[in-house]
């Protein structure tokens, strides 16, 4: 069976604050291992009044502490942001308190606009093209340490903290592939490439000591109900917030509305065909059989899957219907 697990962007509903998101993200986070999902992953994003992971090694200690065996990580780490020596540092405090449960997740994108960026970094003056060294700097503060190291991270050196490349492209592929590392692509949002970026990533797969094979896990929208109409009006809410998004108005997620799609432009609605097809919406026959085939045209080895549902209950039953659906709650019980 095809491991499947989460990625959750702690949304801040219309109406609602970031407290209530981050209490919604840890009730989720219980029910999802009782349910039988493999990780639970936070992504980092600044300057979105709709999420409220923005310090996601926070968000990632909240959820590891209240929890007991799912692992618990970033889906992912925007690198570019950060020295990698800080981030070593926060994972490694991360893995020793939650040993052997924690997934860092890193990706080359800002997370953000470029002012963002600027206020995060304080410069954008830095090399585009040093991610690759930054990844294997990062690497390094994870190995055990080597005679004469001047500088280690404390908590980090020696415990091997997983290492995955995020990517929505090729380039990210090529980069897993070549430091053998797992890579997850966000087919979830940015389909175009995903196909290619597979077949390059394990084609030019190179083993590594912690990673023999290649690994590959894809992201997947996936809105469950009792039936296909409501898990479609739940989509909604995802449908909006995109369309918002790429026309330069984010905000909170909004609420679902019936009938949206018939009250959009022939543009938007192929905007939103492109971009969201990689998207599993109905009841438990449809979620099932979509999931199904997704993975037989992929091959994916894993699923990480996302739900922008603005209801908290509503979202929980979704991934409650998921896991039941595909089995991996009766695998887990």
């Amino acid at each position: 069976m095809t491991p499947i697990s989460v990625l959750d962007l702690s949304p801040i509903t219309q109406g609602g604050n970031a407290g209530q998101a981050l209490h919604n993200t840890l009730d989720l986070a219980r029910r999802a291992e009782g349910w039988g999902y493999n990780r639970y992953w936070l992504a980092e994003h600044h300057n979105m009044t709709g999420i409220a992971s923005a310090a996601t090694a926070v968000v990632i200690g909240l959820v590891a502490g209240g929890t007991e065996r799912i692992r618990v990580g970033a889906g992912g780490i925007m690198l570019p942001n950060h020295a990698p020596l800080v981030i070593a540092e926060q994972f490694g405090t991360l893995e020793a308190l939650y040993p052997g449960r924690i997934d860092l997740g890193i990706g080359r994108a800002p997370g953000s606009d470029q002012i963002t960026a600027r206020a995060l970094r304080r410069s954008l003056s830095g090399d585009p093209d040093a991610f690759p060294q930054d990844v294997v700097e990062l690497m390094s503060y994870f190995a055990p340490p080597s005679p004469g190291q001047q500088v280690r991270a404390v908590p980090g050196s020696g415990l091997n903290v997983p290492i995955w490349i995020l990517g929505s492209s090729t380039y990210g592929a090529q980069l897993a592939a070549a430091l053998g590392l797992p890579f997850a692509f966000a087919s979830h949002f940015a389909p175009e490439q995903m196909m290619n970026a597979i077949a390059i990533y394990r084609q030019r797969f190179r083993p590594s000591e912690a990673n023999p094979e290649p690994y590959v896990m894809l992201g997947l929208n996936v809105f469950a109900a009792d039936s296909d109409d409501e898990a479609r009006r739940l989509f909604t809410s995802l449908q909006q917030a995109f369309l918002n998004l790429r026309q330069g108005r984010p905000g909170p997620l909004p609420p679902p509305v019936a009938d949206f799609e018939s009250r959009l432009s022939p543009p938007e609605q192929a905007l939103l065909a492109h971009t969201l097809s990689c998207s599993v919406v109905g009841s438990p026959d449809t979620v099932r059989h979509g999931v199904e085939r997704f993975v037989a045209e992929t091959g994916a080895d894993e699923l990480m899957i996302t739900a922008q549902i603005f209801d908290h209950a509503a979202r929980l039953r979704s991934f409650e219907i998921t896991a039941e659906t595909l089995g991996i709650r009766a695998a887990a019980g």
